[in-house]
């Protein structure tokens, strides 16, 4: 059965980083009222090649629910067909899409959460901070402890960064890391891989535990914490690996990756 395609209009267009040519793109959806996707889920959207091939690409939304519109997170590609297509779009152009799709999705009940980003691996992660820290309205976050690690190679590609800099300085219960792995002279902050940070996290986390009374497990989950990673394979396995060496379970990592 052929998925039902609706039009997104391109409403604003935002240039994240020149260098790697990475854009924020807001989208409207005219025919919808309101468009209910879960932070977390992806659209995918289709078009057709110069050949007259339909060609479909999924991309995670980078935005949480707000009337009918959702953002997404794009940088060229080199050959590539779909992103370039998103990245020349101008304010006022359409393209279809059908969704949303996926179950990267925050289980619930909320627990503490690291959530582990590379690249425009980000998009997700942006979707679940608006969800949970609006600027308007209840916060969501049930007083978690909610880190956020994110690693780029470069400074230029660190997406979003004054953003989550704003929340950070708000809500005492966010935590914003960002790390490069190819960072330059003059770079101040973290440098190397986030599978290290996170690390050091879980460490300072389970030694103040251990000082203090233990947090109990979410009611019906099990966990007291859950892991969110959303990048490339390798990193992605990467991180499951270091988690799985720690005695983590399966269930406690959510995972998306994108290659």
């Amino acid at each position: 059965m052929a998925r039902q395609l609706y039009t997104a209009h391109l409403d604003q267009k935002l240039l994240l980083s020149e260098p790697a040519q990475c854009f924020h793109l807001d989208f409207s959806v005219p025919e919808m009222d309101k468009f209910d996707f879960i932070p977390g889920q992806f659209v995918s959207t289709v078009a057709r090649d110069a050949s007259g091939k339909q060609q479909t690409r999924a991309y995670s939304i980078a935005s949480a629910p707000q009337e009918n519109k959702f953002g997404l997170c794009v940088n060229r590609v080199e050959g590539g067909f779909f992103s370039n297509l998103l990245c020349d779009l101008e304010p006022g152009d359409t393209v279809q899409f059908h969704g949303p799709h996926g179950l990267f999705t925050l289980r619930q009940p909320l627990t503490d959460s690291v959530f582990i980003a590379t690249g425009t691996g980000i998009a997700p992660m942006l979707a679940f901070v608006q969800h949970l820290f609006p600027d308007s309205g209840e916060d969501r976050s049930n007083s978690r402890d909610i880190w956020l690690v994110y690693g780029t190679r470069y400074e230029t590609e660190i997406y979003y960064q004054k953003y989550f800099e704003k929340v950070a300085a708000e809500r005492r219960n966010f935590h914003y890391l960002s790390t490069l792995s190819r960072a330059k002279e003059g770079w101040e902050g973290l440098r190397g891989y986030v599978q290290d940070h996170v690390a050091r996290i879980l460490d300072q986390r389970d030694s103040l535990n251990h000082s203090v009374a233990v947090p109990t497990a979410a009611e019906g989950t099990g966990f007291d914490i859950h892991a969110y990673i959303c990048g490339l394979n390798d990193m992605v396995s990467g991180n499951r690996d270091r988690l799985t060496e720690r005695g983590w379970q399966k269930k406690q990592i959510i995972f998306e990756r994108y290659d």
